[in-house]
C-alpha cells in the first residue's frame, strides 16, 4: 500500500465522520435525547483528531503523484487550499464539541450556546469537507471539472500558499511558532499527567473532578500545537513527510488525543472521589495515555537525528 492508498483511505474519515456527526446532533434535537447528543459531540471530536492524518497524508499523497503526466498541478492546488479551510473548520468544530462536553460534566444546567455553535459550525464543516471531497476525485478524474468549467482558475494561490509564505519569507516565524510548540505541550503535560496519575492511583487526597477543571488548559495547549505544527508541516511539507518519526508522532498524537476526550465523558473516572481507587480499565487507559504522550515527545525529538531533513 502506497501514501496515495493511504491517504484515499483516510479521507473517508473527515467526510463521512463529518455528515455522521451533524446527523446524530440533529437526530438529538429531535428525538431530545442526551444520550445522542453526547455521541454527536464525542463524533466530532474524534473525527477531528482523523482529520489530521487525512490531511497530512495528502500532502505526502501529492509528493508522489506530482511528477504523473495525467495530473493536474491546477486540481491539486485546488483541493489542497480547500483542505486547508476545512481542516479549520473541523477543529474549531471538534474543540467547541468538546467544550459543551465539558461544561455539560461541570455545570449542572449548561449554557445551549456551545451546542449551538456547533451545530452552525457542522454543517459549514459538512460542506466545506464536501467541496474538499469533489475537488479531490477532479484530480484523476478531469472530465469532471471540466463539465463545469473549472480549471487554470483553481491555480492561484490560496491559503496553503499563503501560511507558507508566511513561516517562510518571516524570519521571526520559525522561532515564534517554535517557542509557541513547546508552550502548548508544556500546557498539555502540566495538566494530562496529574490527571492520569491521579486515576493510576496517585494524589488519592484529590477528588477526579478537582482535577477535571484544568482540562481547558490542556486543550489549550493543543490548539496551540495543532496551529503551530500545522504551520510548520505546511511550509516544509518534504521535510516531514520523508520522516519516517514523524509518522510515529502522529500515530501517537492522535491515539493520545483521545485520551483528553476519555478524561472528560467516561462516568467511571467520575466517580474516583477523594481516597478511592479508579477501575482496572481506567487505570489501564491513564497508562497507556501517558506512554502514548511521551511517544509524542520522543519521536517529536527524534525526527531531526531520523530524518536528516532539518
Amino acid at each position: 500500500m502506497t501514501i496515495p492508498h493511504v491517504h484515499l483511505l483516510l479521507n473517508h474519515f473527515p467526510v463521512l465522520g463529518a455528515v455522521a456527526g451533524l446527523g446524530l446532533l440533529l437526530l438529538s434535537l429531535v428525538r431530545r435525547s442526551e444520550a445522542l447528543k453526547r455521541a454527536g459531540l464525542e463524533v466530532w471530536f474524534v473525527v477531528s483528531l482523523l482529520t489530521f492524518p487525512a490531511y497530512l497524508s495528502g500532502n505526502a499523497a501529492e509528493q508522489a503523484i506530482a511528477e504523473r503526466p495525467d495530473v493536474s498541478m491546477a486540481f491539486i492546488a485546488a483541493h489542497e487550499d480547500a483542505a486547508v479551510w476545512a481542516l479549520a473548520l473541523m477543529q474549531i468544530t471538534g474543540v467547541l464539541a468538546w467544550l459543551a462536553l465539558w461544561k455539560e460534566r461541570r455545570a449542572t444546567h449548561a449554557s445551549p450556546l456551545p451546542l449551538a455553535a456547533v451545530l452552525l459550525l457542522s454543517v459549514l464543516t459538512v460542506a466545506a469537507m464536501a467541496r474538499t471531497a469533489t475537488l479531490g476525485g477532479e484530480i484523476r478524474h478531469p472530465e469532471i471539472a471540466a463539465a463545469d468549467g473549472v480549471g487554470a482558475t483553481q491555480a492561484s494561490p490560496g491559503a496553503a500558499a499563503w501560511v507558507a509564505s508566511v513561516v517562510i519569507d518571516n524570519p521571526w516565524a520559525w522561532p515564534t511558532n517554535e517557542t509557541l510548540h513547546f508552550i502548548g505541550l508544556t500546557l498539555v503535560f502540566a495538566v494530562v499527567l496529574p490527571l492520569n496519575l491521579r486515576v493510576l492511583g496517585l494524589m488519592r487526597s484529590v477528588p477526579f473532578p478537582a482535577l477535571h477543571r484544568l482540562l481547558p488548559w490542556a486543550m489549550l495547549g493543543f490548539v496551540i500545537n495543532a496551529v503551530t505544527g500545522m504551520m510548520f508541516f505546511i511550509a516544509a511539507a518534504e521535510q516531514y513527510t520523508l520522516n519516517p518519526a514523524f509518522y510515529w508522532k502522529i500515530a501517537c498524537l492522535v491515539a493520545a488525543g483521545a485520551n483528553i476526550l476519555y478524561l472528560t465523558g467516561v462516568d467511571d473516572v467520575w466517580k474516583v472521589g477523594e481516597g478511592a481507587t479508579a477501575p482496572a480499565i481506567a487505570r489501564a487507559v491513564a497508562a497507556s495515555s501517558l506512554v502514548l504522550w511521551f511517544g509524542v515527545v520522543f519521536w517529536g525529538r527524534l525526527m531531526p537525528f531520523l530524518g536528516l531533513t532539518f
